[in-house]
């Protein structure tokens, strides 16, 4: 799992990961599964991932050869051995540089086969022998890649803290954005979309991270947790004017259509290019644990967005603005609505949408009025227990 991104390419278990997603998603064709099965395998073998051999074989994604097995920890003992004879020849006759750079050829070495737990414990040794504050940053890269590909959020999360950590210390631009973007993609993967989107839109003109995707699926996920995130005026600036997205928008499908359309209020548009948008979503492995959120929380844009015109407006115009049934409108908003997601209510009688946003100011005073409520409570509790 060597991958620092610089030649480009994504890191080749990272990739593996989202296959063995794939295999594992009830949307994906048996057909396409054949392939995807091949492919893991070829993978596995390629990098002997005993381990994650054994447990997927045992998951019955791939079938049991005792006879691959054998060998693949055959060798991985016979390299471990040299490993070791390494790091045991430049403690005698080598320097302090070589003692750190043969322990981390066995870091990466157990990252390579997959061998977790020993990786971890094997870094945390290289880093006991690592001065410079850049070399501790690309140990930590180096965990947080294992992290996102067992999608160990505790290991993400503390990782980040350390890389902050070391930054105190120290440490060059090009490492700090890079940081920036892993934080963005653990934001986006626990349902932070508005601390994603901040820390993707920062990091759009420095991207170098290719280790965890391509620049185009960058773009797709800086557009998708920012169109929830930001107001009208702050999403024309940073991300319908920003050239480095018209530059790539244009790749990924139906992406384009979907941010243009909701800025441009062509909501029949923006309907149809959102459809074409859920099977990426689906099928992203970050992504698909937070999809029905997902939905729910751009219709609410969506519709808040169009109601914010209106102090009343009849439900089949608003049907006929977004394509749909007036049926269809009568539902959905009947949801958000009672989940307080929108401010106005339905004259069915009358087929009218009636829009009673709240009074900021007015909420401000309810909301103070509130919390003096609670604290003469326990102002109260407080003094009868010091009575006592």
């Amino acid at each position: 799992m060597d991958g620092a991104g610089e030649d480009g390419k994504q890191q080749p278990h990272l990739v593996l990961a989202h296959k063995l997603f794939l295999l594992s998603h009830p949307d994906v064709d048996d057909l396409a599964k054949v392939d995807l099965r091949a492919d893991v395998l070829a993978a596995v073998k390629s990098d002997d991932m005993a381990a994650l051999y054994e447990s997927l074989a045992a998951d019955g994604v791939l079938e049991m050869d005792a006879a691959l097995l054998a060998e693949m920890r055959a060798r991985i003992d016979e390299e471990i051995r040299k490993l070791d004879e390494k790091i045991a020849d430049a403690e005698e006759n080598l320097g302090e540089s070589e003692v750190r750079e043969a322990h981390l050829a066995k870091s990466l070495y157990f990252i390579r086969v997959g061998e977790k737990e020993k990786a971890l414990e094997q870094l945390k040794v290289t880093e006991g022998k690592t001065v410079a504050v850049g070399q501790k940053m690309d140990l930590v890269f180096y965990t947080l890649q294992i992290g996102f590909f067992y999608m160990d959020f505790d290991l993400i999360s503390k990782s980040i803290d350390k890389a902050k950590n070391l930054f105190e210390e120290g440490g060059d631009w090009e490492r700090k954005n890079r940081l920036k973007v892993y934080e963005g993609l653990y934001y986006m993967a626990t349902r932070n979309f508005k601390k994603a989107a901040s820390l993707f839109l920062d990091s759009i003109s420095t991207f170098t991270t290719y280790e965890l995707f391509t620049y185009d699926t960058f773009i797709f996920y800086t557009v998708l947790t920012s169109v929830i995130s930001l107001d009208r005026v702050s999403l024309k600036q940073k991300v319908v004017d920003a050239p480095e997205i018209l530059a790539v928008i244009g790749k990924v499908p139906h992406l384009s259509e979907f941010l243009n359309s909701l800025y441009n209020c062509q909501y029949k548009s923006f309907f149809i290019a959102f459809s074409g948008l859920t099977e990426q979503i689906k099928l992203d492995r970050y992504l698909q644990p937070h999809f029905r959120y997902y939905m729910r929380e751009v219709r609410t844009v969506v519709y808040s967005q169009f109601l914010e015109s209106y102090k009343s407006v009849t439900m089949e115009a608003m049907a006929a603005a977004f394509g749909v049934t007036i049926d269809f409108i009568d539902q959905e908003l009947s949801r958000f609505i009672a989940a307080g997601k929108l401010h106005c209510k339905i004259d069915k009688v009358a087929g009218v949408l009636e829009t009673n946003r709240p009074d900021a100011r007015n909420a401000f005073y309810q909301a103070t009025i509130k919390q003096g409520d609670f604290l003469l409570n326990r102002i109260q509790k407080l003094s009868r227990v010091i009575d006592l």
